[in-house]
């Protein structure tokens, strides 16, 4: 056999002694880490706890990239308003209200308001009326009562507040299973009824509904409820628009309260004439 030449001898000696020995890298920065343990004198030296957990990783960038400048948390978002205020702004503008009661009065105020838009293929209503019970309004071919289709907002014995579908026969109200109202929501908060709801502009003609896209003499009523059915409205005589209304019209109205239909009459302004011209002439 063939000797080995003595060079060669030596580097296979070299590589076994190394592979017999574990090989253990350090790293620039874990170098630097070791001489900062000891001070200049051999003495150990202060050192960092090594915080390389995800978790304390996660914090520390959290807490220097997602808190504001004041050092709290992200406010927790504020809580949902179950009904959004009817904003009274919007009438004349990109919807149409009527509004009955003092004047000056909104839909917080008014004895009664209604307001009206569209949206896309559907009319959206808003409702409001000075009652614990219901408010509703009927689409009327002719001003009178009776064969009409009726939107009413009912307020229940749970507090809660239902949209119902119901037909004129006469003087009596009948409820319609079929409810063209969707997006409904309302609310009963002092002593009012306020409700906001969606049906279509466009529907298969019945005798109980109507096409909004038509114009119609709208009706006002509310009243009283019991165990979640309506009863008889407030006034003898529930208002009604002068004028057909059109959704395509975004008219802003208000019709004077009984209280303060008074002194709009012929009769009331004669006498007030006649005070006045009474008075200055009994001065001296």
């Amino acid at each position: 056999m063939a000797m080995l030449p003595l060079r060669r001898l030596l580097h296979l000696l070299v590589l076994l002694v190394h592979c017999g020995r574990p090989e253990v890298a350090s790293s620039p920065t874990e170098e630097g880490a070791l001489r900062g343990g000891h001070g200049e004198h051999g003495e150990p030296g202060h050192q960092e706890p090594h915080k390389d957990s995800y978790s304390t990783f996660a914090s520390e960038f959290l807490e220097s990239r997602y808190l504001p400048d004041d050092g709290y948390p992200f406010p927790t978002a504020p809580p949902v308003d179950p009904f959004a205020r009817i904003k009274v702004s919007d009438c004349g503008v990109t919807k149409g209200c009527i509004r009955y009661g003092k004047p000056g009065c909104d839909a917080d105020t008014c004895d009664y308001f209604l307001s009206y838009r569209r949206i896309g293929t559907d009319v959206e209503y808003e409702m409001s009326a000075d009652t614990d019970g219901w408010v509703a309004v009927g689409f009327s071919s002719d001003k009178k009562m009776g064969g009409d289709d009726v939107m009413g907002c009912v307020h229940d014995d749970n507090g809660r507040v239902r949209i119902h579908h119901f037909y004129n026969v006469g003087q009596w109200a009948k409820e319609i299973k079929r409810n063209p109202a969707r997006d409904e929501e309302g609310i009963f908060e002092n002593n009012r009824v306020t409700c906001r709801f969606k049906r279509p502009l466009y529907v298969p003609r019945e005798e109980t509904l109507v096409d909004l896209h038509l114009s119609w003499y709208y009706l006002f009523a509310w009243g009283p409820a019991i165990q979640g059915s309506i009863t008889r409205h407030d006034i003898d005589s529930p208002p009604v628009s002068d004028h057909m209304i059109s959704i395509y019209k975004y008219e802003d109205i208000f019709m004077p309260s009984t209280a303060y239909q008074t002194f709009n009459s012929p009769l009331c302004l004669l006498l007030i004439v006649a005070l006045t011209f009474y008075l200055l002439m009994g001065t001296p």
